[in-house]
């Protein structure tokens, strides 16, 4: 799995998660559950991961619809 977006806005993860499922690209979101933990004040970021044989083609779906990713790790 590879990290392709790193955001503390909730509604950039569920665009980015519905745009690569239309692909047929199962996205794995972590750190769902930090929010519960910090209050709900948007201080840890979610990380959006896919599997590796599917990161070049995430990538370039993401960024034709707008959405500014991570850099590469």
């Amino acid at each position: 799995m590879k990290e392709i977006l790193r955001t503390t806005d909730p509604t950039i993860v569920a665009f980015a998660s519905a745009l690569l499922r239309a692909e047929d690209i199962e996205p794995f979101v972590l750190d769902v559950n930090m929010s519960v933990m910090e209050g709900g004040i948007g201080l840890f970021p979610r990380r959006l991961t896919v599997a590796d044989a599917h990161v070049f083609r995430a990538r370039a779906i993401l960024l034709d619809n707008g959405i500014e990713l991570s850099e590469e790790r």
